[in-house]
């Protein structure tokens, strides 16, 4: 069967995401002042990059310094709570920065929970939430937990065979280190700190909320600080043009060295190899990941049921911010859902059908394009290009649904793709010969087998937006504000009860929308569909 409009959906989408993302950024490189200052020849420029590379570098190390032992003493460990814990872990990727904060803010504040005890002790804890300390803290804080789920994965993948022979031999507990747990660990670093160095140099609610200052400030920081608070235009330009070329270089090397899941089937138990006296460094191994991890989430729940109970949560704007927030988390869901489709029914057909597999990769190529252009640098060449044409502020709305579709569009097309192509693989000579086209054939081939797919696209698309205070903070207004923005407002105004329930409504929505992933990726995704015959 002839088809000759395939290249439709996508070729229309891929112009869309081209020009929301290539428009702002040749607006952004048009400016006269981008190029009249180098680098070098200015401080505050040489401060910011260094200060950006710096707390990214420190938080890769200290992350992957405190993850190691503590994969190892998960995987060699059995103990109540383990899988709870590796599902907690997995929540660090998802949870909202902002929220994090909040829990952070409760227990290592000025009136937090460790200054409480050091007070009743008799000792004054200096103050470190703020400052390279406090990103440091918060970087680890969501870092760690995703580094040791990824070398506990790592590890699993050891055949146990090899475990036997190690016992058979008694070698002793060093060797086995070097010989087994080493060369596994080892394969997965360069991808894994390449990736963590890139979440934390890209990191903009961490350091906008910790940071302390001009001294500890970086370059996401400082573009959204040149255009909300100075309206200096070159200054954001300049800003942008560095942090769009070091954070291309920092994804071009995350693509060199990007980590492999496991793909052999794990152990619910591990092989008992460990000897007795291991469990205090494994004990030791365990305390420094947990007390950083459990403490600010426990926060969140405890301060949060606290408020709701004496009935903090009966607020107008409160109520009015949590409605917003699922408005933009809809469309931008719904908006990133739509465009990863049209992408991908052009791009398999290229794939599959024309057997042109790198022009299909080019085409989803073009959705993961926002990968190299950070939102601070979007939203900085949108506000050039726009500003003398539209009121930003009075279409705030709009634009921050379009930033957060495009920031979770790589994820949604993850999600998509591989259900899209094996339903087209599988069923599209079965279809063709039964004269299904258009919507009969989505109702009876398409729909059954993509529903949960789609289900899971929508969901993460959700989480992201969610939890997003970029956008937010570039485009809102008084009468436009997002839970995330609330948050971080009534924080810096050490509004602590108002302030837990806002994040405890946060995390419950998002724990309910990942609950819904897991879900849905439980379920067998590639069930057969109703019969065609019928």
């Amino acid at each position: 069967m002839r088809r000759y409009f395939w290249w439709c959906p996508g070729g229309l989408v891929a112009l869309l995401i081209l020009s929301a993302t290539l428009g702002p950024l040749a607006a952004l490189l048009k400016q006269p002042e981008i190029v009249s200052v180098l680098l070098w020849q200015d401080s505050y420029l040489v401060h910011v990059a260094w200060f950006s590379l710096k707390q990214a570098t420190l938080s890769t190390v200290l992350s992957l310094a405190l993850a190691i032992p503590m994969a190892r003493a998960l995987f060699h460990r059995q103990f109540p709570g383990r899988t709870l814990l590796l599902h907690l872990f997995g929540l660090s990727q998802v949870l909202p920065v902002i929220i994090a904060l909040f829990g952070l803010v409760a227990v290592h504040g000025t009136q937090g929970w460790l200054q409480q005890l050091g007070l009743q002790a008799g000792i004054k804890l200096p103050d470190y939430l703020f400052g390279l300390s406090g990103i440091l803290l918060a970087h680890v804080f969501f870092n760690m937990p995703l580094a040791t789920r990824w070398l506990v994965q790592s590890l699993e993948q050891i055949p146990q065979n090899h475990w036997r022979q190690a016992a058979q031999l008694d070698i002793p507990e060093w060797q086995r280190f070097r010989l087994l747990e080493w060369p596994a660990i080892r394969r997965l670093l360069p991808g894994l700190a390449s990736l963590i160095f890139m979440l934390c140099f890209t990191s903009f609610t961490i350091v906008m909320a910790l940071g302390g200052g001009p001294q500890a400030t970086t370059l996401e920081v400082a573009i959204y600080q040149a255009l909300r608070f100075d309206f200096d235009l070159a200054a954001a330009g300049q800003l942008a043009c560095w942090q769009l070329l070091l954070g291309t270089l920092i994804v071009i090397s995350y693509g060199w060295f990007k980590p492999v899941a496991a793909t052999l089937t794990t152990t619910s138990q591990p092989y008992p190899h460990y000897q007795k006296n291991t469990f205090l460094p494994d004990l030791l191994s365990l305390l420094p990941g947990l007390f950083l991890f459990l403490p600010p989430l426990s926060a969140i729940f405890w301060f949060g049921l606290q408020a709701v109970l004496n009935h903090a949560w009966q607020q107008e704007l409160l109520l009015a911010t949590t409605w917003q927030s699922l408005q933009i988390a809809i469309a931008a869901g719904s908006l990133a859902l739509s465009l990863s489709t049209g992408l991908l029914l052009s791009s398999r057909h290229m794939t599959i059908r024309l057997r042109a597999p790198r022009s299909g990769k080019l085409l989803t190529g073009v959705g993961s394009l926002i990968l190299l252009i950070p939102t601070s640098v979007l939203s900085t060449g949108l506000f050039i290009l726009l500003q003398e044409h539209v009121d930003l502020f009075s279409n705030g709305f709009w634009l921050i649904i379009m930033l957060n579709a495009l920031a979770a569009l790589p994820y949604s097309i993850r999600a998509l793709q591989e259900p899209m192509q094996d339903l087209l693989l599988h069923y599209d000579r079965l279809s063709d010969s039964l004269g299904l086209t258009g919507f009969a054939r989505l109702r009876l081939l398409e729909w059954p087998l993509l529903c949960r797919p789609a289900g899971r696209a929508l969901a993460l698309g959700m989480i992201f937006s969610l939890g997003d205070l970029a956008a937010i903070a570039m485009f809102g207004n008084d009468e436009l504000q997002t839970l995330p923005w609330l948050l971080y407002q009534q924080l810096g105004h050490y509004q602590m009860r108002a302030a837990s329930v806002t994040a405890l409504i946060l995390l419950l929505l998002c724990i309910t929308l990942l609950w819904l992933v897991e879900w849905l990726a439980s379920r067998n995704e590639h069930r057969e569909p109703p019969s065609l015959l019928e």
